[in-house]
């Protein structure tokens, strides 16, 4: 179906399952319940699982099919974020142009830095990409101040020109749209003691990271995928053979850059402000944890991963110590304070100790990421059931 085997369906369909359905899967417990808090069914969080999903597709592209190791694609979700604002600004407050032309100006910025950067391999171009990530805030945080707002950020005014729009004297800023319909849009929808929350931009956000699944998908299976995957086993081999492969590998660069400028521009539709934090080292390391901790070289577990550490990142870093009370008030005052003391380093802002320790975990016992365990699970159950079948047939006896 859509030129995919029937595996690669299942998969895709399994993926739209989960998005069609997520403001239910990720709100599990009831509102006043006091497991309420580990809720994730809100609008800002689940765009942010299928714009970052985006993100790190596009980065499994040229990390896990190729091998190249880019520690600067941050500088290609700040670009689409700047683009996607100024088309806001100057052209219309609808979404599709913003979007179109950040991930074509991501392309193109790609394209520079690619042409440079794959000059080396290896660390080499790890540090390359790194530096020009790091030029890239630099010019956007302090020197490019008049175009990127420095470091208080682009975002969209009353008086923006936006020369395709009919604008209205006074009222408010304008909310991105698409073709009238407000990316923040939401309609609420309460079921017994459960509140489900359907936003507008997470849909939208969740049908371009379809598409853009689809396309990795094809390009995973397509003889350009097959020999990007032979680059990544030995690229001298293939030298050796005559057979050219940058022009390979700074096409993935040019689609992985082209990604994360898409994913920056749905940031920028969702919340029309851009800021040069979104090119931090940080932010390209954000990328690479969340491929490493999926499974790089698969094609669900960047979108695994990518969910995992928004989840922690929004959800355990919310958890305070009166939180952390009211979880153990039934014990007795002591043992609660001691409880709490224990806990305390391990959430709200220690968040990441959480994190790096499961990280940690998961690179000594599966270092095929997430997706790993979920095969090794898989395997478990369907050993299961076929001794389950033989041991349920019944043994003729010999005459």
């Amino acid at each position: 179906m859509f030129g995919l085997d029937t595996k690669d369906t299942r998969l895709f369909f399994f993926v739209a399952v989960l998005v069609a359905f997520a403001p239910f899967l990720m709100n599990p417990f009831p509102t006043e319940s006091g497991l309420a808090q580990f809720n994730g069914g809100y609008p800002d969080l689940m765009q942010r699982f299928v714009i970052f999903g985006i993100f790190a597709i596009g980065f499994n592209i040229l990390f896990g099919l190729t091998g190249y190791l880019s520690f600067g694609h941050a500088a290609f979700l700040g670009t689409g974020s700047y683009a996607a604002v100024w088309m806001l600004k100057l052209l219309t407050i609808n979404v599709i142009p913003a979007i179109v032309i950040s991930t074509l100006v991501a392309g193109v910025m790609a394209l520079a830095i690619g042409f440079i950067s794959l000059r080396r391999s290896g660390i080499y171009f790890s540090i390359l990409t790194l530096a020009f990530a790091q030029m890239a805030f630099a010019l956007a945080a302090s020197v490019l101040t008049p175009i990127t707002g420095g470091e208080t950020g682009l975002q969209t005014a009353l008086n923006d020109p936006r020369i395709l729009d009919f604008r209205a004297e006074g009222g408010n800023i304008p909310a991105p749209s698409l073709f009238g319909l407000e990316m923040r849009a939401s309609y609420e929808w309460l079921v017994g003691g459960w509140s489900f929350t359907f936003n507008v931009g997470y849909y939208i956000s969740g049908l371009f990271m379809l598409a853009a699944l689809y396309v990795a998908i094809r390009i995973f299976r397509s003889p350009f995928g097959l020999m990007l995957k032979a680059i990544k086993t030995n690229q001298n081999r293939l030298n050796y053979t005559g057979v050219s492969t940058r022009p390979y590998t700074l096409t993935a660069f040019v689609i992985s850059g082209m990604y994360a400028g898409l994913a920056g521009g749905l940031m920028a539709a969702m919340d029309p402000l851009a800021g040069a934090e979104r090119m931090q080292w940080t932010a390209s390391g954000e990328v690479v944890l969340m491929t490493i901790l999926g499974g790089a070289g698969t094609l669900l577990g960047p979108i695994l991963g990518a969910g995992f550490i928004k989840y922690f990142e929004n959800i355990f870093s919310k958890i305070n110590d009166s939180i952390l009370h009211s979880w153990f008030s039934f014990l007795p005052e002591g043992l609660e304070n001691v409880m709490v003391t224990i806990l305390h380093p391990f959430v709200g802002k220690g968040w990441h100790l959480t994190l790096g320790i499961l990280f940690m975990l998961v690179v000594i016992f599966l270092p095929g990421g997430l997706m790993e365990g979920m095969q090794r699970i898989g395997k478990m159950f369907s050993r299961k059931k076929k001794s389950d079948e033989t041991d349920g047939k019944a043994t003729v006896p010999a005459e």
